[in-house]
Order: C-alpha cells, then sequence, then structure tokens
C-alpha cells in the first residue's frame, strides 16, 4: 500500500468513528464510561480505593471544617505519639533496670563459686600438706630402718671375715 492509499484509509476510518459518536447518545456515553469505571475497581480495588481517599483528604483540605479536622486529628495523633514513646521509654527502663539486677544476682553468685573453690582449694592443701608429711615421715623411717639394717649387715659381714 502507498502512502496515499495509506491516508486514505485512514481518513475513511476516522471519518466512519465520527459518525458513530454523533450517533450515540449522552446516556450511551454514561453506560461506557460506568462499565469502564467498575471494570478498573474490579481490576484494581487498591488504587480505587487510593485515590478514593486521596480525593476525599484534598477536598477536605479545601473547606474550613475539614482543616479543623486535620489539626485535631494531628493533636489526637501527636498525644498518642507521646503516650507510645513514654510507654517504650519506661518499658527500656524496666529492662535495664532488670539487667542491672541480674547483673548483680550473677556477681553475687560468681563471688559465691569462688568462696567455695577457694574453701575446697584449702582443704586440698591441708590435705597435700598430710599427705606430704605423712610421706616424709614414711620415707625418715625407711631411711633409718635402712640404715640400720645395712650397719647390721656391715656388722655381720666384718664379724665373717674376722673369723
Amino acid at each position: 500500500m502507498s502512502t496515499p492509499e495509506k491516508r486514505q484509509a485512514l481518513k475513511a476510518k476516522i471519518e466512519a468513528a465520527e459518525a458513530r459518536n454523533e450517533a450515540r447518545s449522552v446516556g450511551e456515553y454514561a453506560e461506557a464510561a460506568a462499565k469502564t469505571a467498575t471494570d478498573f475497581v474490579r481490576d484494581h480495588p487498591v488504587k480505587a480505593i487510593a485515590g478514593v481517599a486521596i480525593i476525599g483528604i484534598l477536598i477536605g483540605a479545601m473547606t474550613k471544617p475539614g482543616r479543623q479536622a486535620g489539626a485535631a486529628a494531628g493533636r489526637r495523633v501527636s498525644a498518642l505519639t507521646s503516650t507510645a514513646t513514654e510507654l517504650g521509654l519506661a518499658y527500656a527502663s524496666g529492662l535495664i533496670d532488670a539487667a542491672g539486677d541480674v547483673a548483680l544476682a550473677g556477681r553475687d553468685k560468681l563471688e559465691d563459686v569462688g568462696d567455695a573453690l577457694n574453701d575446697n582449694a584449702g582443704a586440698l592443701k591441708r590435705r597435700a600438706g598430710f599427705v606430704s608429711g605423712n610421706a616424709a615421715a614414711a620415707a625418715r623411717t625407711l631411711s633409718r630402718e635402712a640404715g640400720k639394717k645395712a650397719g647390721r649387715s656391715v656388722r655381720d659381714l666384718k664379724a665373717r671375715v674376722r673369723n
């Protein structure tokens, strides 16, 4: 198809569309618009709700009662935020106090464990001293007895050598 033919086909389509539009009534336009709007809301419900909410806020902001209601809501939100902040701080303070109490309890437990270990170490030291004292005494006794036996053996050998 050449360029002039394309132009003629396009002009024919435009003229046909204009003729259809002239033949339509206002009621048909309203029905088409309603159908299009309904289809959009079904396909995009969140966008539709957000759009309506934005339009409502804009209209409310343009009127004096709307601005007054917005200011009152802002004050309420501010008070609510302040209260929530105070509650959060009180809760955090309680957690910090609880952590401090746990730290003190832990320190006390460690101190008790240290004392118990010290007591056990002292008892072990005394026991080791007692055992080592007994071992030293036993070694001295064995040494004396060995010395006595060695002396007797030497005397017996000398006596045999003389005889």
